[in-house]
């Protein structure tokens, strides 16, 4: 059987697909051709992303190439993909997940000085960064990790995913992985995430044998914090699971004001990973004043 597998040209999203392949050539596939496919994202590449449209500028167009017919698989990193699947496809494999931190690089965090300031396009980054420490400045910074990388020097310190560095086998003087605590990640982040059509029955087979169940369990939990969120969320949304030894899935997940003078947290723990992170949901919703956040946004 010969895959077609939609991707991002970006390094590291060649790195994730040709990772993809690697896993679907020994479960059995007789070979995987990557289409590469430029997204809104990759066009512009100077409009700060909550202004291109947030979530989705990175993967409607790879899946468009799957529902089309062009290819047959879209490897995505899960932290890209908005709360709902496009009809006709199906979020099929969730392969083993790589760290899901966030890493400053540049300096680490506990040495920043007073009033430094921090390169990161993620409005997620900037409001849990600015609600432990109100004394920072940011900037924007947008580009592929490399670019990011390479503008380090222009500030006291860049964000970036500890996945990515990890993934591309780029170093820095000082990489600092930040624990949760101080900056809970993406809702997906250090995850990959395949979809394909829902009427492939071969595909879906296929992609079946490089699930991870304990991946699989943890990002189904943070989507489902999204999924009850909304679309209209535009507020920064962050979630972190992970599956005890038990199956029980622990899941951390926050929503916070834009500028991070509000941030609320639930943590809780269950066996249903999506009815989980809509629990979680609902409770700051709810519970938690985040209604009220919403409304001001």
């Amino acid at each position: 059987m010969r895959i077609r597998a939609a991707t991002r040209g970006s390094p590291l999203a060649r790195w994730q697909a040709q990772h993809v392949a690697d896993l679907l050539t020994a479960a059995g596939a007789d070979a995987v051709d990557l289409v590469i496919v430029e997204t809104t994202g990759d066009l512009d590449r100077t409009t700060p992303l909550e202004q291109l449209g947030g979530q989705g500028v990175f993967v409607k167009e790879v899946q468009a190439a799957v529902l089309d017919g062009r290819a047959d698989v879209a490897v995505h990193s899960a932290k890209d993909l908005p709360a709902a699947t496009p009809e006709g496809l199906v979020l099929a494999a969730v392969p083993g997940r790589g760290d899901p931190r966030d890493a400053l690089v540049g300096a680490r965090w506990a040495d920043l000085p007073e009033g430094a300031t921090v390169a990161t396009g993620s409005i997620r980054r900037r409001a849990h960064l600015a609600h432990r420490r109100p004394d920072l400045r940011f900037a924007g910074l947008r580009g592929n990790i490399a670019t990011r990388l390479a503008k380090a020097v222009e500030f006291d310190a860049v964000v970036v995913a500890m996945a990515a560095l990890d993934r591309l086998g780029l170093a820095s003087d000082v990489v600092d992985p930040l624990d949760p605590d101080v900056l809970l990640p993406q809702v997906g982040q250090g995850a990959l995430a395949l979809e394909c059509r829902t009427d492939d029955d071969a595909t879906l087979e296929l992609l079946a044998r490089i699930e991870d169940p304990d991946a699989r369990r943890a990002v189904d939990a943070e989507r489902g914090f999204l999924a009850e969120l909304g679309a209209g969320c535009d507020l920064p949304i962050a979630a972190h699971a992970t599956v005890r030894p038990d199956g029980a899935v622990e899941l951390t997940a926050a929503l916070s004001s834009s500028d991070g003078d509000v941030l609320l947290v639930d943590g809780r723990s269950g066996n249903d990973p999506e009815a989980l992170g809509r629990a979680a949901a609902r409770h700051l919703l709810d519970e938690r004043s985040g209604s009220d956040l919403l409304g001001r946004a």
